[in-house]
């Protein structure tokens, strides 16, 4: 927390529903939203002011145990935020809400500190202008269907066990070894094993000690599940505004944050909107996605998770949520249950970086064809599963079987996972991808079988 003025008497607990704390107000000071609360009785007590129901009937979000509370406790301000250890102790290091440290080292000196909430919202002279570059991911899929811009943001969005978190921790791995800069990693409402396995597979890529974790698990009460995000989001404002470093900030999961919202409206005993959720949902990710931008001196290249409920890309969650991204790769249920891995659905997964100024003439039209094969795949996959592929005339068969050349030369073996497949994990080059899947487009493989395309690197091996 950030240093203390004096105390000021603010009232006592009237209730406590969950994480809410209702607070008479009874002296003359009114706490500012987001101060700090406590109790001269008991220091250890931590609240902070969310919102006021009535002049004087203050909500808290209770941020200490509950088994300290008890009716008419005398609470005071401590004129203070809640604050986040930042700078280079935190690099390397798996850290809570508070700052404690969750990996067995060290406590952090805190010698840097700054409020969860930011220092303001950035100037529009100083927003970055329109520099457009891509950052290569090495994920073939990615780089070709959905490009990520340096200081852009991609979004990973489908449902349960479809492979959000794996696709992310190779991103992880492979944007960091050649990233100069820091990269912060905010864990919001995810299962503790993967927090672990993601530590292990950080120690082990050696990249590790250019990383900060900053976890609120599943198990977290909903205030802290929901103030993670943003202690997250100080981390990253301060190494790009402060060191001037390039960052690159993942999170996993932006759906848990909005839940994690819902509760807490839940407990406040707000009016839900009409699907169900919090009246607040559009501003709370507005404020959070909008601390994510790049300046002219530093980039914040963002990958979210998008944890989409029963595969429903309309859910109201989900659809305030995808506006902030500029490319959205959505993971297909179908390509996994078939065993095609990254699951993504190339067909519906969309990125407004498609520009030719951008990406060049020859990805330009490499991509043009592609989409347009996997469309006629569509039609012509109804015409098989019917009639049989011996109805197609010679050309639907050949551009069919080109389609599964297009599909399963998108299948790649990951880095991270090499223990569990057995497989070495590779790497392609966007101008090597362009290339193989133009070969594809214009024939130049129709004699090779589509599953020789499954799980190889490029397609070089073919032109021998």
């Amino acid at each position: 927390m950030e240093s203390s003025s004096k105390e000021q008497f603010v009232g006592s607990i009237r209730s406590v529903r969950g994480q809410i704390v209702v607070v008479n107000c009874e002296g003359e000071y009114k706490p500012h939203l987001h101060e700090l609360l406590t109790s001269v009785e008991n220091p250890t007590v931590r609240l902070e002011a969310h919102s006021y129901a009535s002049p004087t009937r203050l909500n808290c979000l209770l941020l200490s145990s509950r088994e300290d509370l008890y009716r008419n406790l005398k609470i005071v301000a401590t004129s203070e935020h809640l604050t986040v250890p930042v700078g280079k102790e935190v690099l390397g290091r798996v850290i809570d809400l508070y700052g404690n440290v969750l990996d067995r080292g060290t406590e952090l000196s805190r010698k840097e500190i700054r409020s969860i909430y930011g220092s303001g919202p950035q100037t529009v002279m100083e927003l970055r202008s329109e520099e457009r570059v891509i950052a290569e991911t090495g994920i073939k899929a990615i780089d070709f269907f959905t490009p990520l811009l340096r200081g852009g943001k991609l979004a990973l969005v489908g449902g349960a066990g479809v492979g959000k978190t794996v696709l992310m921790t190779e991103l992880i791995h492979n944007l960091n070894q050649a990233h100069p800069g820091a990269t912060i990693f905010a864990g919001i409402g995810e299962r503790i094993r993967e927090g672990h396995e993601l530590l292990e597979s950080l120690a082990t890529t050696k990249v590790l000690d250019q990383t900060a974790l900053i976890l609120g698990h599943i198990n977290e009460n909903a205030a802290v599940r929901f103030k993670v995000a943003s202690a997250a989001a100080s981390i990253a404002e301060y190494f790009r505004d402060i060191e001037k470093r390039e960052v690159l900030f993942f999170v996993d999961n932006v759906f848990r944050f909005i839940q994690a919202g819902s509760e807490l409206s839940t407990l406040l005993e707000e009016t839900p909107s009409e699907f169900g959720y919090q009246p607040t949902l559009q501003t709370e990710i507005a404020h959070f996605e909008n601390r994510l931008v790049s300046t002219r001196e530093a980039a914040i290249t963002s990958v979210q998770t998008v944890y989409v409920p029963a595969d429903q890309l309309t859910n109201p969650a989900v659809a305030a949520t995808l506006p902030y991204f500029d490319a959205i790769v959505v993971l297909s249920r179908d390509s996994a249950q078939q065993g095609l891995f990254p699951a993504i659905d190339l067909v519906r997964s969309k990125s407004t970086v498609i520009d030719r100024a951008v990406v060049g003439e020859e990805h330009y039209k490499a991509l043009t064809g592609a989409v347009g094969l996997l469309n006629h795949h569509a039609r012509l996959s109804r015409i098989v599963a019917i009639l049989g592929e011996e109805e197609l005339t010679s050309e639907d068969r050949a551009l069919y079987h080109r389609s599964l050349r297009l599909r399963n030369y998108m299948t790649q073996n990951f880095h991270t996972i090499e223990d569990q497949t057995g497989q070495p994990g590779i790497s392609v080059s966007r101008a090597q991808t362009v290339k193989d899947i133009q070969g594809i487009l214009d024939g130049r493989y129709d004699i090779v079988p589509a599953d020789k395309f499954k799980y190889i690197g490029d397609a070089q091996q073919f032109s021998q």
